[in-house]
């Protein structure tokens, strides 16, 4: 078993068909297709589904992906951490991060990373903090910006606290409430709200507050980012209510500070396990020490 025979593999499941993958791994569809064979010859079981119009993992392919994939992340850390070294950081930093990060730049820290280390491989996710969480959990993202109620302690997880931050108001220009400066939970609660979903650490935060002061909110739109709530509220068609830092960056909206407001934590998120070298020049690039507390 060969890791390039994994590659192939891992490329047509990602990919969900075999010409697609040779272009992926630059090699003519032929020797791809053969190599998987050799592999399934090997392994005594199909790992595809082939037909006319599909490719499909078979039960062994879906067992066999996954391993594959660590198997070949193991192999690309055994070699960044050689190179480094050798005083040459390579590999890849796979970064997450929700999409009312306001501590941080990341795509100023990105670039100024690329800059330094132009070996590195690095990918960006834009997602909810819980599903950033569980990348982090499983290896898939090396690091992650994201944004908890306060005391709330991620699990798995090594953190470092970036800043804590209000919730404001943010109204459509037209909306009765665009007049004034300052207003309170119970004003807002007789209003149709634009949140994220229910469960979401982006949702507690503003449920929290709501709770504590007995009062219920109805949630008719749900949505993962803050474009799209900014979208919905410059339409008139809710409230709602971002971080005091992201607020004045938004186009097209009025912002009001909350009595008795929601609050937030803004954390940077890692492995428990040793970070790669990409990931540890990054974290040191931010100011954090690896082996900060879990």
């Amino acid at each position: 078993m060969e890791l390039q025979q994994m590659r192939y593999v891992v490329a047509v499941a990602e990919t969900g068909g075999f010409t697609r993958a040779a272009e992926r791994c630059h090699v003519v569809q032929s020797a791809l297709s053969h190599q998987i064979a050799r592999l399934e010859k090997e392994l005594g079981a199909r790992l595809f589904d082939r037909t006319s119009r599909s490719v499909r993992l078979t039960p062994a392919g879906e067992a066999f992906v996954p391993v594959a994939r660590q198997a070949l992340e193991a192999a690309d850390r055994a070699r960044a951490e050689v190179d480094a070294v050798t005083g040459e950081i390579r590999g890849r930093l796979a970064v997450g991060t929700i999409s009312t990060v306001a501590a941080v730049d990341p795509a100023h820290e990105l670039g100024r990373f690329r800059a330094r280390y132009p070996q590195v491989r690095i990918s960006l996710r834009t997602a909810m903090s819980e599903a950033l969480i569980e990348g982090v959990r499983q290896g898939t993202l090396d690091v992650a910006f994201i944004g908890l109620v306060p005391g709330m302690r991620p699990q798995g997880v090594r953190r470092k606290e970036l800043a804590h931050d209000e919730l404001v108001a943010v109204v459509a220009p037209e909306h009765p409430l665009a007049t004034r400066t300052r207003t309170d939970l119970q004003r807002l609660a007789g209003e149709p709200f634009v949140d994220f979903p229910v469960g979401s650490a982006a949702r507690r935060q503003r449920d929290t507050a709501f709770e504590a002061a007995g009062l219920v909110t109805d949630v008719p739109f749900e949505v993962t980012d803050i474009a799209a709530l900014v979208r919905l509220v410059r339409a008139g068609l809710g409230i709602g209510m971002v971080p005091k830092a992201i607020a004045s960056t938004l186009q097209g909206v009025h912002a009001l500070q909350v009595r008795n407001a929601p609050s937030r934590v803004e954390m940077l998120v890692w492995g428990t396990l040793g970070p790669s070298p990409a990931a540890t020049a990054f974290l040191s690039q931010l100011g954090a020490d690896p082996a900060d507390a879990t």
